[in-house]
């Protein structure tokens, strides 16, 4: 949690540094609009995911049972720590460096960079350097296109918790529910290790994650969602 307060001190600090802002200009008071993104880009995202892992488990014949050694303490500790990693990595990669180069360079240019960084800041977290090049490319367009996301969905709310609710909602059930993530086994877990998946449900399940759900996604936005007005920089 201290490195989520650091980042909101920085944050602020750099907002006042570039624009002669408040925090508040990443869009962080609740009204109705911005209420109805978070909890509706969680809920389709938890959706999304769970299309996602429990589609994967049927074409490799695995299904999911109760952990019995996760009870709620387990689950609110895991809830809580996934809280704070998607609020941490959603203060630096959509927080005031964004907001800022939106206002430089425009839309498209700031949320491409901020996808390319979001892509290699996961060649650290999941330490992916010595796995090789075909991994590290994998990771880099599956974090990149939801980095992408996530950055548009900021450019065009002009609220930080849209992205937060898209984030938040797909890690919550890859991590608390269903075992996949840093924190290991979880509230359900594969029984048994299943058969081998075909190139076809790779390749349909990585374009899910890439494609299908980031164009979902952006079409929601672009079609559905108010731009918001920007101000250039002082």
């Amino acid at each position: 949690m201290l490195g989520v307060l650091v980042l909101i001190v920085l944050n602020y600090g750099l907002l006042w540094l570039v624009q002669r802002q408040h925090i508040t200009a990443l869009g962080i008071v609740p009204n109705g609009s911005r209420v109805k993104l978070l909890f509706g880009g969680m809920i389709a995202m938890a959706l999304f995911c769970c299309v996602n892992l429990l589609g994967q488990a049927y074409l490799t014949d695995v299904r999911y049972v109760r952990n019995p050694s996760f009870g709620w303490s387990s689950a609110l500790f895991a809830t809580w720590w996934t809280f704070k990693a998607a609020l941490f990595e959603e203060l630096v990669f959509r927080g005031a460096i964004l907001h800022i180069a939106l206002r430089k360079i425009g839309t498209w240019k700031a949320c491409l960079i901020s996808a390319i960084a979001f892509g290699i800041y996961h060649w650290f977290s999941y330490e992916m350097f010595d796995r090789g090049v075909i991994p590290m490319i994998y990771v880099f367009l599956l974090t990149g296109a939801a980095g992408y996301m996530f950055a548009y969905a900021y450019a065009r709310s002009g609220s930080i918790w849209a992205p937060f609710g898209l984030h938040f909602g797909w890690i919550v059930v890859s991590i608390v529910f269903l075992s996949s993530g840093p924190l290991g086994e979880s509230m359900f877990v594969p029984d048994g290790e299943g058969s081998p998946m075909s190139g076809w449900g790779e390749l349909a399940f990585f374009l899910w994650q890439t494609v299908a759900v980031p164009g979902l996604v952006l079409w929601y936005y672009v079609k559905r969602v108010p731009q918001m007005k920007t101000e250039p920089l002082r």
